[in-house]
């Protein structure tokens, strides 16, 4: 059960194994499996106040100002009112209580919206409609189109033939193609007939719940047969159907047990390093507090054993201190709290207003908002803003983040003809922009009106019925594996396996080459307007070693011809030799395509002879149906008849990167900020966009593959790469111990390389470099790298690489992601940071900062990243100064009043000065300074570098910071007091009291504490100026208003110096007194500034020099046009293709011969049980015997 929202409920034991009944509640209740409902926040009406004063308590500062507190409320020790810190403090506690409250009540609205969300849900024989929250474990729910997927399911049927069913992932990956989904022939029969599915008990025995998107083993049990069951019959909760009309599904995982939930992880509160910095400041300034007042404590008990015991006569002991000792003993006490101001609460409330303010700053940058999608950048946590600045590794997702997804047909190469590009009338290359005149197809009425092409001679070529124009084309229109819909007639939708076929396929619709419908020994295609019927023969399927697919068709007038397309080192091994002139001119347009970073791709074809193609298919046949070695068999045959083809050309298709990312990862790439990309795509796709980004460039020294099946094969690789970049790490390497303390880990140091490395690793050879043995083997090669490229890695992976950097590696790490299985990287990483748009907002919800484009990055960063950070370095480097400075003027005056902790200034001084004179103005400095602007931020990218190195906050500049504030509370101290010492005011009359001497003091310090904030403030504003000169102005008003003789008459115990302000700033020597304590103070800080600028200017001062001598803003950065350059040629074909499909589109029972086209919604197809199932059982049978 549940009290006030906390679970009293036994702890449930490690579950090992998963058992469960459809249909069944009360058998699966027994497992005691977790509801559907989700809970992402922390409290909730009764708990929060408790909870959260517990959580807020146990940082050290709030424990140490209840503490104080508790002693101000002993008469004994308390030589300061207590109001002096309940205010602040009551201040900090209740403004952190309100944003932990808002935040969790955006929890508790997210929670609620999703958990009310309606499904239909199998209860007691009908269908009947339920919150997601009451959906359990064994429950059957019907999907509809364009829902979302409630819990982990195992599909039971569908309304599409051979029970198939189309998903979208792009909530767990951010892919947009859809996947396809095939339930199990025996669940299939059931279809949608009610009284059947709620008569089914099928018991599934499955793996535990994991975070394993693309792995599921278990079984299903029913009538006594045993199914297996993989990864194609799970819908995983947040993917989305689409095209399919309606599909029913098991509960196998529900809530927080699912796959998508499982990938969140735990969250963490993260801390920036300079918070955890400033807890080991703090636990310093404690001991040296604690010095402190243990040498005024030990000052007292000697003065009170020397002079106070002969003293009490005049000023006698309390009844309670019996001797000197104890005298000391509570001395010590009052010190502590006189003195706790070198750590005052008022920091923490500043602290966390700053931080405030930089969020704010980032929400309203509009700079960084995204129109198309309405979509602004959001500070979604407003505690690690100066993190942004201190960033030294990246690690990226690719998909949806690099890049938008999308493939477009750019360019291509005919019978040795370059086409795509734009030329002038001098024949010079053109750079394409949104005002380059688009190639009209009107004459296509069947053209897709979103494709965009510019070459005009292309469409002149066809429509001149260049053979070979036609040739190419007809080859696109029939070699994949596509499916065509038609909704209406001419509006044509494919619905491709892989975004590439679909870009292709597309592009030989527009030129006239319409693939129009198919059945499985058909393929209609409308070419120039005639309709044509191609028998379509083989499918000769793509695999990852093949690298190439075929298909073998009859065209209408009876010959056969066999069209090939694929890899280009594939396809030229396997060219007819009078293709070597061809050949060389199409390689050289190749290597210009791949330089453009352009996914190539291969065209050939060859016509066979009747009687050659019946042997062979015979034995095709034979091959297909064997029990032993069938695929060796196959390969064999598609061997030998893929020989001797003939060259028609390549085609060069764009895999879209979103805008800016290549000068983007340019500018981080100046910042010294190191580049990782951890994606699932396969190698070829990665290393593609590695190039596309500039990432990976040609110019590098060498880029490094690691692909090894074996621990020691990988590691062998990584120390060969690592021989090659830098050969003395292998002579005289020492074995780095990996074996730690506890709790802490060492340190890699940092190699410095002489050139540009590259490294691409692999999953399961990463899974190999993850391991404790060879995990510092990996990151010591990879750190050497400037780029690094992580393929095939699964969601935990991903958190691992960061997890690794983090280990052994003193830097920042940032992880960037749109989907799912960024999600553990996006949490594991120092800062997290979310893309949102289209593809899902899973990674949104579990990051630090969010926005639509990943060129935004480099703004968030240079720009907003470096201020926070300067402008929190600023802040406590002043705030500790003038703390300390305020402080130890207490300390010295100590030896002056017998020890007695008597204060220095006025009670209400001290309680205002860090709460209204000084708060404003460092508040104004530190929300609004910059040393150069945003333009020039962006302009050089090594001002960043500063950020990296920590060099503006670090034990170094806080131990200047205390010299600093030990000189200038000596001069603030003992100035005066030399000033005040036996001196008379100009009428004779004595000035040297102790108020006056008090005021002075304070004056001087309020003045000296405002002249260095100036001289640390960069940039102006008149809201500094007003916080700067309003503060001053309001000291004065209040210090004459309190030193009045009314206040004294109204309020006589609270107010005793009567006329104090009056009688001493109407004095010359008071005024030139602060004037020469202020020059002093001051004057070491002025001359060490500029003896370091012109000694040793920092990269700072250099930019903040140029930025004075320049009358204008830089220029706005200039959109640079791709260099054309060659390159070593990449495939691209079919990187998202799955091997099998091909098998399904030429069942003989998969589609109806008759059928004029293949629709996923199809209702005629979806009436047609008995040839669904027959076509399901078919195929499964040949998928499952080829697996075998």
């Amino acid at each position: 059960m549940s009290f006030f929202g906390l679970d009293c409920r036994k702890k449930k034991e490690k579950e090992e194994e998963r058992h469960l009944r459809a249909n069944d509640r009360e058998f699966n209740l027994t497992f005691q499996y977790a509801t559907n409902a989700i809970k992402t926040s922390k409290y909730n009406l009764f708990t929060f106040l408790p909870m959260n004063l517990f959580e807020q308590f146990q940082r050290i500062a709030n424990a140490y100002f209840l503490f104080l507190l508790i002693l101000q409320l002993i008469p004994e020790i308390s030589s300061l009112s207590w109001f002096t810190t309940v205010v602040p403090l009551m201040l900090v506690l209740t403004a952190t209580a309100a944003k932990d409250a808002i935040e969790d009540f955006n929890r508790h609205k997210s929670d609620s919206q999703v958990n009310n969300r309606q499904v239909k849900v199998l209860m007691d024989g009908q269908l009947k409609s339920e919150k997601w929250r009451n959906v359990q474990v064994g429950d059957i729910i019907k999907l509809e189109n364009n829902q979302f997927v409630t819990a982990d399911l195992l599909l039971l049927s569908s309304s599409e033939p051979l029970s198939l069913v189309y998903i979208e992932t792009a909530e767990l990956d951010g892919e947009t193609n859809l996947k396809v989904k095939q339930s199990l022939t025996v669940s299939g029969d059931m279809g949608d007939d009610i009284e059947t599915l709620a008569a089914f008990n099928g018991e599934v025995r499955c793996e535990p719940p994991n975070n394993r998107l693309d792995k599921f083993t278990g079984t299903l049990m029913f009538k006594e047969q045993k199914y297996s069951l993989d990864n194609d019959k799970i819908l995983l909760r947040g993917c989305t159907l689409r095209n399919t009309e309606w599909c029913f599904g098991l509960v196998i995982f529900a809530g927080p047990e699912t796959k998508l939930m499982q990938n969140c992880g735990k969250t963490t509160f993260k801390r920036t390093s300079i918070d955890r910095l400033m807890n080991v400041l703090v636990l310093w300034i404690f001991g040296f507090l604690a010095l402190m007042c243990i040498i005024l404590a030990i000052g007292n008990g000697i003065w009170e054993y020397q002079k106070g015991f002969y003293f009490q006569v005049f000023l006698p002991w309390p009844e309670s201190v019996p001797n000197s000792a104890f005298s000391a003993f509570l001395t010590f006490w009052s010190y502590v709290i006189i003195l706790n101001t070198v750590v005052p609460i008022s920091l923490y409330v500043s602290v966390e207003i700053i931080r405030l303010g930089n969020s704010f700053y980032i929400d309203w940058d509009r700079k960084m908002y995204y129109p198309r999608s309405d979509t602004p950048a959001e500070a979604r946590t407003t505690t690690l803003n100066e993190e942004l600045g201190q960033i030294k590794y990246i690690f990226s997702d690719k998909t949806g983040t690099l890049t938008q997804n999308i493939m477009t047909f750019n360019m291509c190469s005919i019978n040795g003809k370059s086409y795509g590009e734009v030329l002038d009338f001098a024949g010079q290359r053109m750079e394409i922009t949104e005002r380059t005149p688009k190639v009209d197809f009107s004459f296509n009425r069947l053209a897709d009106p979103k494709f965009v092409f510019h070459d005009h001679s292309l469409v002149e070529a066809v429509k001149l019925e260049i053979l070979e124009v036609h040739a190419f084309f007809r080859l696109l229109s029939l070699c994949h594996t596509v499916m065509p819909e038609e909704k209406e007639e001419g509006e044509l939708l494919y619905q491709a396996q892989s975004p590439d076929e679909g870009a292709l396929v597309t592009a030989a619709r527009n030129f006239g080459f319409v693939f129009r419908s198919r059945t499985p020994e058909s393929i209609t295609v409308v070419e120039m307007g005639e309709t044509k019927t191609y028998e379509l023969l083989a499918i000769l399927d793509f695999n990852n070693v093949r690298k190439r697919m075929s298909v073998i068709v009859r065209c209408p007038e009876g010959k056969l011809s066999l069209y090939c397309k694929g890899a280009d080192t594939i396809i030229y091994e396997r060219l007819h030799p009078a293709c070597k002139t061809l050949k060389d001119v199409t390689t050289e347009h190749l290597d210009e395509f791949a330089g453009e970073g352009l996914r190539t791709l291969v065209l050939a074809y060859k016509d066979l002879e009747e009687g050659y193609f019946e042997d062979w298919r015979a034995r095709h046949h034979a091959a297909s149906t064997a029990l032993e070695e069938r695929e060796e068999k196959l390969d064999e045959l598609y061997e030998e008849i893929e020989k001797n083809l003939q060259l028609l050309g390549a085609t060069a298709i764009e895999d879209k990167l979103q805008d800016g990312v290549p000068q983007t990862i340019e500018q981080l790439a100046k910042a010294d900020i190191k580049m990782w990309v951890l994606t699932g795509d396969k190698q070829e796709t990665a290393v593609n966009i590695g190039y596309a980004c500039n990432m990976l460039r040609e110019e590098m020294n060498e880029v490094f593959i690691i692909s090894a099946n074996t621990a020691e094969d990988v590691r062998e690789e990584l120390r060969n790469a690592r021989n090659k970049i830098k050969p003395e790490t292998i002579e005289a390497e020492p074995i780095f111990e990996v074996k730690q303390p506890k709790n802490k880990s060492a340190v890699l140091p940092e190699d410095t390389v002489e050139g540009e490395y590259g490294l691409v690793i692999n999953g399961h050879s990463l899974a190999y470099g993850l391991e404790k043995s060879m995990e510092v083997e990996f990151l010591r090669t990879a750190c050497m790298c400037k780029t690094v490229i992580c393929c095939r890695v699964t969601p935990l992976q991903k958190a691992q690489v960061v997890q690794l950097v983090k280990k052994y590696k003193k830097a920042i790490t940032l992880a960037i992601g749109d989907g799912a299985n960024d999600v553990s990287m996006i949490k594991a990483a120092h800062i997290g940071v979310g893309i949102s748009g289209q593809e899902g907002m899973q990674a949104v919800l579990s990051s630090d900062f969010s926005f639509a484009q990943f060129r935004y990055l480099q703004r968030l960063l240079l720009v907003h990243g470096r201020w926070s950070y300067i402008r929190m370095c600023k802040f406590l480097n002043y705030f500790f100064y003038k703390n300390f400075t305020f402080t130890l003027v207490h300390f010295w005056y100590g030896f002056f009043c017998g020890f007695s902790a008597q204060t220095v200034y006025d009670e209400w001084y001290i309680t205002l000065y860090n709460l209204v004179y000084t708060s404003l103005p460092v508040l104004g400095m530190s929300l609004f300074d910059q040393d150069v602007s945003d333009r020039w931020s962006l302009e050089y990218p090594k001002l960043y570098q500063p950020g990296q190195l920590n060099m503006y906050f670090n034990i170094g500049s806080f131990i200047k910071c205390l010299l600093h504030s030990i000189y200038s509370s000596l001069i603030l101290f003992f100035i005066p007091y030399g000033a005040m010492y036996d001196t008379m005011r100009d009428d004779g009359k004595d000035l040297a009291d102790y108020q006056s001497f008090a005021l002075l003091a304070q004056t001087c310090l309020l003045i000296a504490v405002s002249i260095q904030l100036g001289l640390d403030t960069a940039y102006w504003t008149s809201v500094n100026q007003l916080f700067m000169w309003g503060s001053l102005a309001i000291y004065f008003a209040i210090t004459l208003t309190m030193y009045s003789n009314g206040m004294y008459l109204i309020f006589t115990a609270s107010f005793p110096f009567i006329g104090t302000a009056r009688n001493s700033l109407n004095q010359p020597n008071v005024w030139l007194t602060i004037l020469l304590t202020t020059i002093l103070c001051v004057l070491p800080v002025v001359a060490y500034r500029f003896s370091r600028t012109e000694l040793r200017p920092t990269i700072n001062d250099k930019v903040r020099y140029k930025v004075s001598q320049s009358k204008h803003a830089p220029p706005p950065q200039a959109t640079r046009t791709r260099i054309r350059r060659t390159s070593s040629r990449r495939s691209g074909y079919a990187f998202s293709h799955a091997q099998g499909y091909g098998d399904l589109i030429t069942s003989s029972r998969y589609l109806r011969k008759n059928m004029a086209t293949f629709s996923p919604r199809s209702k005629t197809n979806a009436k047609q049980p008995g040839t669904v199932l027959k076509t399901y059982r078919a195929v499964k049978d040949t998928v499952v015997d080829k697996t075998l």
